[in-house]
């Protein structure tokens, strides 16, 4: 084949494409329905001049017509901010408000654990002397569990909480896939974390600082863990019992909207980041009253549950599922 005499001969094909393309926002329907077959046309010709082997150049180039063309063809006509909109005021919510047997479950299990190693640790001398030396005790009542609110920089902490959180957050979401036994396991170290350390400081008589100063942070921080728990735990539940999908595309469906929720979380644990790092550090060093520092907390937990059950649970009933919107069956490839 003369690779020349081919791309003369579809020159204007090419051009055409490059137009209607550039104009997507504003074509009609004939328009349309001619970069739909513009489109499988040059595809076509990709794949004849990379089998030819002739123009490396040729090639890159109708590679990336046919790629814009694609996007012009099967992606979105919204604005990166409206996408960014309808992620937090749709697909997010609604996702959240679907699953949220799960986390809630989830939620109050962890509690539940939390809550039974903290009386274990508090009523058994053995299990206190197990945890350290009374020295080693002291220290943290006294200093660790506080100074650790104020060791460091207000906005460096507060990124620091972040970070950790978010990971912890993405483990128990991806550790799902693994049938949901290691999410089991996050979720049980966290509890038995929490519930030793108010075991600590209940039995020395601090239960009014170790809920003073974990409450206000702890409440939004701990319901979006619980709620990658949930998630999790119901993405290793779609592998044993898919219901009526085939196995896979279960997968396929609910891990899409495992990545929306991770997404999401991010924002939500940023939050809880700055709560912990500004408010509850500022508590812990005694500028701010308790009593302020859990009122924030409170507040900022319930605005979040007031989004999952009003925003959430509206997205959800006008088909909301968190899956990709208008899906192709197949994706467009060339060559």
């Amino acid at each position: 084949m003369d690779i020349d005499v081919f791309a003369a001969a579809h020159a204007r094909e090419w051009e055409r494409l490059d137009e209607l393309v550039r104009r997507r926002r504003s074509l009609n329907g004939e328009e349309i329905d001619e970069l739909v077959d513009l489109y499988q046309r040059v595809s076509t010709h990709l794949s004849v001049v990379r089998s030819s082997g002739q123009d490396p150049a040729l090639v890159g180039r109708l590679s990336a017509q046919v790629a814009r063309a694609r996007s012009a063809v099967t992606g979105s006509h919204a604005s990166a901010w409206r996408d960014v909109g309808g992620f937090f005021t749709r697909v997010f919510p609604a996702v959240l408000y679907r699953l949220r047997w799960w986390w809630i479950g989830t939620s109050v299990g962890t509690v539940a654990v939390a809550a039974v190693t903290a009386a274990w640790v508090a009523t058994d001398p053995d299990v206190m002397h197990a945890l350290g030396p009374p020295e080693f005790l002291a220290q943290y009542v006294d200093h660790d569990f506080a100074d650790y609110y104020m060791e460091n920089p207000r906005s460096s902490f507060a990124a620091q909480v972040w970070t950790n959180n978010a990971w912890v957050a993405a483990q128990a979401i991806i550790f799902g896939v693994a049938f949901g036994l290691p999410t089991l396991a996050v979720m049980a170290i966290n509890a038995l974390n929490v519930g030793a350390g108010a075991g600590i400081m209940i039995a020395h008589g601090q239960a009014d600082v170790f809920f003073g100063l974990i409450l206000p942070h702890g409440m939004l921080e701990l319901t979006a863990v619980f709620v990658a728990g949930g998630v999790g735990l119901k993405l290793g539940w779609t592998l044993i019992a898919p219901g009526d999908r085939p196995r896979l595309r279960a997968l396929g469906e609910e891990a899409r909207a495992a990545v929306a929720v991770a997404l999401g979380l991010v924002v939500v644990l940023f939050v809880s980041g700055l709560i912990e790092g500004l408010v509850t550090g500022n508590a812990a060093a005694g500028d701010l009253p308790i009593p302020v520092a859990l009122g924030i907390g409170a507040l900022a937990e319930v605005l979040f549950l007031v989004y999952v059950f009003t925003v959430g649970r509206k997205a959800h009933q006008e088909g909301e599922t968190g899956d990709i919107e208008n899906a192709p069956a197949a994706v467009p490839v060339a060559g």
